[in-house]
């Protein structure tokens, strides 16, 4: 498989990634009525604009918005490992309490006991860090 190829799939794997974490998070909000904590709306924040980033990328086949979507992803990680490790680690729940509305410790769902919320956020990040990383190995050693 050429470079440019391994690109392409890339930035298209990431992009579907981010779609499915996007619809993810409009299907908790909208249709199952989950109202997203403080927390919750930070991680949107990193996550909502890399559909569009990563999709304009994806058709141009683009593979420098690799550098600029992977700052994004990583503090988007940080965000989600965060508000993951107030949902799961004790002496992080008190600040979970002080999120605002809905407490930043609240578990809407919790699948085998780990998998919350923003444990499939940060999920998301990770994948598309990885594959933003295997993106610009790709093209630079390409060169």
């Amino acid at each position: 498989m050429t470079a440019a190829k391994k690109v392409e799939y890339l930035l298209l794997g990431a992009w579907g990634m981010a779609l499915i974490a996007t619809l993810g998070s409009l299907y908790f909000s909208e249709i199952q009525r989950y109202v997203a904590c403080e927390l919750c709306w930070v991680q949107r924040i990193f996550m909502y604009p890399l559909v569009i980033t990563l999709g304009i990328a994806a058709v141009k086949k683009d593979a420098k918005q690799a550098y600029y979507t992977l700052p994004l992803t990583v503090i988007g990680m940080g965000v989600s490992l965060y508000h993951y490790s107030v949902q799961k680690l004790s002496f992080l729940a008190e600040a979970g309490e002080a999120c605002g509305y809905i407490p930043c410790n609240y578990e809407y769902i919790n699948v085998f006991g780990f998998i919350t919320i923003p444990f499939l956020a940060l999920t998301a990040f990770t994948i598309i860090s990885i594959l933003m990383i295997m993106t610009i190995k790709t093209t630079r050693s390409d060169k």
